[in-house]
């Protein structure tokens, strides 16, 4: 070879040095699963933990349930609600979705609640097992809320009805209760979760003996894990259920349970509503002319910060009302008016990552105090307020009207204000604080401060 054409190779290997390969991610792709009434809203906060943790966005999935309330009686159609074989179908085919989305053969699957039955009903008789290589339930009856004799037997949620029946029947000679080929985990509360009481409190009967109890939702031949003073949401939707999660499907703790923000959020969602005319039940079906104003707000007060709202849509037929470009430092203001329904003024925390499940479900309210002047309303979707557990105030009440001191088993608390001024409303929630403006009832208006952690 010649000088020159060994200076021209040398060249030539150093620029294939330089060259370094794109990493092939090996993240598998997770879809979560909602609980009865919920939406994919509810995994918002976990989403942004796995992410902040590595875990592409994009193999991140979350589903929503047309009609998410479950029936009273499973095998009876009943009309705005869902039975547990309409759950596995969607299941079924919203996995398969994520499996032609992502190139994958198999999926991970989260369920909170009533989700994780529909996991286990999806996996035992719905073909899913070759499917799914890992399933976690969180918070789920997994041998019912009750079971007694008489009491709703058909009811999903009975430990006698056939759907729990069949599911729990033991799949081999050892009693396991989990088919095999799937790596199986249980999340739940020592004893803080309203649906695995040994009485029924939470489900209108104190003096009810329920045959149910925290231990209730463990299932035999899967990791049953413990998870101490969470109440029902927080255990599918805590950061100590985050890290349960991650440390089963990692084989490690996370590096972080905080969530990492972004340089600027893009902000996404379906508006949705009451299905039906009148009192309805409230569903994830997508609400078209819904039209939503963001406005930046002083995070002390509530009160509006611009002359004119940073961002406006109007949904159309799939309902979805963004993307918006969000400042992962502001707060923010989601006003929402949609024919038949009132005018919606929902406070959020500044949002520190993007999500295209910010989801806004819109509610009829009937509020028959005539000296109101206007309806706040401290919501808490992904927990429950415990006077034993947790500090909180909203307004100037403390503790918050209607929270019962025996337990975690309220998510929201409503106060009325007698004043024609508009004002500010500060609730608290631990570290969280969310403050928004009161606006007039009489001209069908009303105020959400909605905590997201």
């Amino acid at each position: 070879m010649t000088l020159k054409g060994a200076g021209l190779l040398a060249l030539l290997l150093a620029g294939c040095k330089a060259i370094t390969p794109t990493p092939v991610d090996t993240h598998p792709s997770i879809l979560f699963v909602h609980d009865n009434g919920e939406s994919a809203a509810s995994w918002q906060t976990t989403l942004w933990r796995f992410e902040s943790n590595g875990w592409p966005a994009s193999k991140l999935h979350t589903l929503d349930l047309p009609y998410p309330f479950a029936r009273d009686d499973d095998t009876q159609p009943q009309a705005g609600r869902s039975s547990s074989a309409d759950y596995m179908a969607y299941l079924k085919a919203s996995v398969a979705n994520v499996k032609k989305h992502d190139g994958v053969d198999k999926v991970i699957l989260v369920g909170a609640g009533r989700g994780g039955n529909a996991i286990r009903n999806y996996i035992q008789n719905g073909d899913g097992a070759g499917s799914v290589s890992h399933a976690v339930l969180a918070g789920t009856p997994a041998h019912g809320v009750w079971a007694v004799k008489g009491l709703r037997e058909q009811s999903e949620f009975s430990g006698l009805s056939r759907f729990l029946t069949e599911l729990n029947k033991p799949k081999d000679a050892t009693g396991n209760e989990v088919p095999a080929g799937v790596q199986w985990q249980t999340l739940r509360s020592d004893r803080n979760d309203k649906y695995a009481q040994p009485t029924g409190e939470w489900i209108g009967n104190p003096s009810l003996n329920t045959n149910i109890g925290p231990a209730s939702q463990a299932l035999k031949g899967a990791q049953n894990v413990v998870l101490p003073g969470v109440d029902h949401r927080e255990a599918a939707h805590s950061p100590a259920a985050f890290g349960a999660m991650y440390n089963f499907l990692m084989g490690k703790a996370p590096e972080t349970y905080e969530v990492k923000p972004e340089t600027q959020a893009t902000l996404d969602g379906v508006i949705s509503g009451v299905e039906g005319q009148s009192a309805g039940f409230p569903s994830n079906l997508p609400l078209k002319g819904a039209h939503i104003e963001v406005w930046p707000v002083n995070a002390e007060t509530g009160i509006r910060t611009t002359t004119t709202p940073a961002y406006t849509y109007t949904t159309t037929r799939d309902g979805r009302w963004g993307g918006f470009a969000a400042d992962p430092k502001q707060t923010y203001e989601f006003v929402i008016s949609a024919s038949g329904y009132p005018t919606h003024h929902i406070y959020r925390s500044p949002f520190p990552r993007s999500s295209n499940i910010v989801n806004f479900r819109l509610q009829r309210i009937v509020h028959a105090d005539p000296d109101a002047r206007a309806i706040v309303i401290m919501t808490r979707p992904r927990g429950y307020f415990d006077l034993r557990r947790d500090t909180m105030s909203f307004g100037r009440a403390v503790p918050p009207p209607g929270i019962p001191s025996q337990g975690a088993g309220v998510s929201m608390s409503r106060m009325k204000s007698v004043s024609d001024e508009p004002e500010t409303v500060v609730a608290r929630f631990n570290n969280e604080r969310v403050a928004g403006r009161t606006w007039p009832l009489a001209d069908k208006h009303v105020v959400f401060l909605e905590l997201t952690y």
